[in-house]
């Protein structure tokens, strides 16, 4: 930190709790939190001051508000996860002197390092960059950081062959990793005989990175850019306990078995194929399921006067300029040309439900009007980067936008906040979190707009009861949001239900209602999406419950197994009736053996399975097996249903 003013002799530090505490000029974050306690101290990764993260051996020259951070918080796991990062990336230069490193960042779930080689590794070279790892943390090296001016920067790395990093130097706007200082200098981080260009901060020596894995290999191409040099992604977890590693291995290995694209082929539910890459084809009990989210939801949408409505996928350029695609998102999107004009494949809904609302004068009387739209979307997305149903190129979001004036805001968002309640309970959601995301350092409109739309956000939330934590100055540009995180079952986080006011759209495409003064007004947009799209909740809600869905949404309810082909007449009376009452059943007629069918029921997460032979003939019942629990005896067709209904299998 800069010493700036008056040399301080003390500078007062005050902690999230309020309290205040003073220290010398110049004491470190590892000595504050030494003055807390050892077991901070102990667990201390970095420290912060007045929001900018700082090592832990660096001098603090100014007071301000400050904290302390561990494995336990965001930045704390960043920290760690880059220092993985440069571990891996000296052991890797320790093996592969020639390498030329890229760009090494944390990510979500631990770091990944971009380095060309001159011959290609594979994943048998995953034991040996370990060894060399631990070798490195053995060695307890001191991580210092240092300051360069560029042009030395650029010397030294040109020396080294690092060429990557020199083009990082020549453009430092575009890197996101190193930035100059007040001094026209940039940063180094040096641990052992080898040095980084990085911003920091880092732990303080190698030896805390005791726990760690080398876990896959993936291509990338420089900056992202299929047009640059193909490099090779290595990615890596680490931890500060050896424990905490072998439970996160552990978890990969239950998320490996619930990987969607896994149960989707034994389900049968979809396919991807190399002429449509990243784009799902839906197969019959796939549809089942896709069909019965929207409708499921359209039953909400009614339930709270939501109009629906359908949009072109392929509309006018000069839209996409209007709404602010063409200027923020014009790289994302696909193109054609039709009678000598540009047209553009819509990535989001938005602008066409503005153009909906312009189709007519609006009153006041008018409003909220609600409009929501199942809207198929598609986005350019890498082709590394695509991922089942998570990362797809074209989906289907369950959007809605409402149209209001400033003084419905907040019933509004108390009425979408609520019925996301409801979504999520339906499917057995539980576990989730909110933030309400403020103005961020680019916006449009006034500070009076932002201030009230999120003092009516915040209100909102308020009304409803919900615990929620403020995420500063994360909204977006056009307006502040609500999004909803949920844990699933094995504990990771995904981002799903989002309520945004936005300014700009109805500004960009003038649109106005006449007042209770006669006079026209600007109203307010409110977008909301309770799924996100329909194939990544799909994705979500299959890995949640490994494909054991409950038995309202499962493609198939029942399965009816006759014993032999005289019982096949026996069992097709019984699916008659039970599809009579709603239910969604499938006749195993094939010549099989019993065993193997029931076997193949349950690898295809079929709920209950209903074998039929003569003694089940003669007495009019049915044998009963449920997934995971086995037989539950023989019973008649009416107790079943009693007992199904008694479960819930119709839509709530």
């Amino acid at each position: 930190m800069p010493r700036t003013g008056v040399e301080e002799e003390r500078i007062i530090l005050t902690l999230p709790d309020g309290k205040a505490l003073e220290f010398p000029f110049g004491t470190t974050s590892r000595e504050v939190a030494e003055s807390i306690g050892p077991r901070l101290a102990k667990a201390a990764l970095a420290g912060e001051l007045n929001g900018i993260p700082v090592d832990l051996t660096m001098p603090l020259e100014e007071s301000g508000e400050f904290r302390v951070h561990t494995f336990d918080s965001d930045t704390g796991r960043d920290v760690f996860w880059h220092s993985g990062a440069h571990l891996l990336a000296q052991a890797v230069k320790r093996i592969w002197p020639e390498a030329r490193l890229a760009i090494g960042p944390a990510v979500e779930e631990g770091f990944y390092y971009d380095i060309e080689f001159d011959e290609p590794i594979s994943s048998d070279d995953f034991e040996r960059i370990e060894a060399e790892m631990a070798a490195i943390v053995a060695e307890d090296q001191k991580v210092e950081r240092l300051s360069l001016p560029v042009e030395e920067a650029k010397a030294l790395f040109a020396e080294q062959g690092e060429i990557y990093k020199v083009r990082i130097l020549d453009d430092l706007k575009a890197d996101e990793e190193v930035g100059l200082d007040e001094g026209g200098t940039v940063s180094l981080y040096s641990q052992g005989e080898w040095s980084d260009l990085c911003r920091g901060p880092h732990v303080p020596s190698t030896g805390y990175l005791k726990a760690f894995k080398v876990m896959r290999l993936a291509g990338a191409y420089w900056r992202g850019d299929q047009r640059n040099e193909q490099l090779q992604r290595i990615y890596g977890i680490a931890f500060p306990k050896k424990a905490q590693l072998e439970e996160h291995l552990v978890r990969l290995e239950e998320a490996r078995k619930r990987d969607h694209r896994k149960i989707g082929r034994e389900m049968d539910l979809f396919s991807f194929h190399e002429e449509a890459p990243g784009m799902a084809f839906w197969h019959p009990r796939g549809m089942i399921l896709f069909n019965g989210v929207i409708t499921y939801i359209r039953g909400k949408l009614a339930e709270r006067g939501y109009h629906e409505i359908f949009t072109p996928l392929i509309m006018n350029v000069d839209l996409w300029r209007r709404s602010g695609h063409w200027d923020h998102y014009r790289e994302n999107m696909y193109y054609t040309r039709i009678d000598e004009a540009d047209f553009a494949v819509k990535p989001m809904n938005c602008p066409g439900a503005c153009l909906v609302y312009r189709s007519d004068l609006r009153s006041y009387r008018d409003l909220p009007y609600k409009i929501a739209e199942m809207g198929v979307v598609h986005r350019h997305e890498l082709s590394g980067v695509l991922h089942g149903l998570t990362r797809v190129r074209s989906f289907v979001q369950d959007d809605a936008h409402l149209y209001c004036t400033p003084d419905q805001i907040r019933e509004q968002v108390v009425d979408t906040v609520e019925m996301v309640r409801e979504v999520y309970a339906d499917f057995g959601f539980e576990d989730y979190h909110v933030e309400l995301s403020t103005r961020p350092e680019k916006y449009v409109g006034t500070i009076e707009m932002w201030d009230s739309a999120e003092g009516d956000l915040e209100a909102a939330l308020e009304e409803t009861g919900l615990e929620y934590v403020i995420n500063e100055g994360d909204g977006a540009f056009y307006g502040p949001k609500i999004d909803f995180h949920f844990r699933d079952s094995i504990g990771r986080s995904w981002q799903l239900g989002t309520v945004q006011v936005d300014y700009s759209m109805p500004e960009r495409f003038d649109l106005e209602y006449v007042g209770p003064d006669g006079g026209k007004h600007r109203p307010i947009m409110i977008h909301r999406a309770i799924f996100g799209s329909i194939e990544r909740f799909i994705a979500i809600l299959t890995e949640h419950y490994a494909g054991d869905f409950p038995l309202w949404i499962a493609p198939r309810q029942v399965v009816v197994i006759p014993v032999g082909e005289a019982y096949r007449e026996y069992a097709s009376a019984v699916a008659a009736g039970l599809k009579k009452a709603g239910l969604r059943v499938e006749v195993d007629e094939r010549d099989e053996k019993v065993g193997y069918k029931i076997r193949e029921g349950e690898t295809g997460r079929v709920p209950y399975m209903l074998v039929t032979g003569q003694q089940e003939s003669d007495a009019g019942t049915v044998s009963v097996r449920r997934r995971k629990e086995g037989d539950l005896g023989e019973m008649p067709l009416d107790s079943f249903l009693e007992m199904v209904k008694e479960e819930g299998y119709t839509t709530p």
